[in-house]
């Protein structure tokens, strides 16, 4: 029926066909062809760059196949159809998120939509705590240290240059791991008519890590620095708030305290945005999410580090 989206960089397509004889009226296809030479918008044409995103659809290839089943109607995600791999070319066959009732894409949203992506990202973080990631990202988002090398040789801030490993390693030690989205932007969220329901999309670089990663990324896709500022205590409050209910509704993980896991996680918020502030100031020193808040953020990491 016609293209939705190019990919980034040019690695291929998202299109809809309309089925015949088929169960489901449409489908959405993924179609990932890398070009013979990419085409990145910012500049970044690296072979290592090249070699991410190859991981990448490899990464989401594996999710929707082997692990997407395992999440329910709190986290919900398009229904895979079908993955069809040779050599570099990838198909992967989804439900239509549109006939399913998800077909609002707004760009901008007010604080109670943001909430439903909160309660989503709860359930998410919940549903896969303590899992390892076999054939995901052993560390999840696209911004994580060590497939960011020439980010961080870029950066100027030698503070944050200097810290960018021991932050790292802050992150990985702390003893409630999970599964993260790791791309949990407010673009890959489609959301019902009302905004009162929610479903994402785009499993490139989910993989092992801290819910709270997740948190800050979709924060900040969000929210300009006033209103970080502003909403920061309530937005967490919120998503603590529907991280305690998917606990409760998961017997599995009744072995965890949650007090502590909730404790661990807000104490390195900071630390998360830190993080992200460091690929971001190496990667596009004039990005807009480069802001007096998340330099007092960091100013503060840096100095309890």
């Amino acid at each position: 029926m016609g293209n939705v989206q190019s990919l980034w960089g040019g690695y291929g397509s998202i299109d809809r066909y309309e089925l015949r004889g088929a169960n489901v009226d449409r489908i959405i296809v993924k179609h990932i062809e890398p070009p013979g030479q990419s085409n990145h918008p910012r500049g970044w044409n690296t072979n290592f760059g090249h070699q991410r995103k190859l991981r990448s659809y490899e990464v989401e290839a594996t999710w929707y196949r082997d692990w997407s089943k395992l999440s329910d109607d709190h986290c919900r995600m398009p229904r895979c159809l079908a993955v069809y791999q040779d050599h570099q070319e990838t198909l992967i066959l989804l439900e239509d998120l549109d006939d399913a009732g998800f077909a609002r894409r707004p760009t901008h949203i007010n604080l109670d939509a943001m909430i439903v992506c909160l309660q989503w990202l709860a359930s998410f973080h919940m549903t896969f705590l303590g899992k390892a990631p076999e054939g995901l990202w052993h560390t999840g988002s696209y911004w994580h240290l060590e497939t960011r090398p020439e980010e961080l040789e870029q950066l100027n801030d030698l503070s944050l240059k200097t810290s960018a490993e021991k932050i790292d390693q802050v992150l990985k030690d702390c003893p409630y791991q999970t599964i993260i989205h790791g791309d949990a932007k407010l673009a890959n969220f489609c959301f019902s008519g009302n905004l009162r329901s929610v479903a994402a999309v785009d499993f490139q670089y989910v993989g092992g890590g801290i819910g709270i990663k997740d948190v800050v990324y979709f924060i900040g896709s969000c929210l300009d620095e006033d209103a970080c500022e502003k909403y920061e205590n309530y937005l967490l409050q919120q998503y603590f708030q529907a991280l305690r209910q998917a606990f409760i509704r998961n017997p599995d993980i009744q072995h965890i305290t949650f007090d502590d896991l909730e404790s661990e996680w807000r104490r390195l918020f900071p630390v998360a945005w830190t993080d992200f502030h460091r690929f971001l100031k190496g990667w596009s020193p004039g990005h807009w999410k480069i802001n007096s808040y998340s330099e007092r953020l960091a100013s503060q990491v840096l100095s309890n580090l």
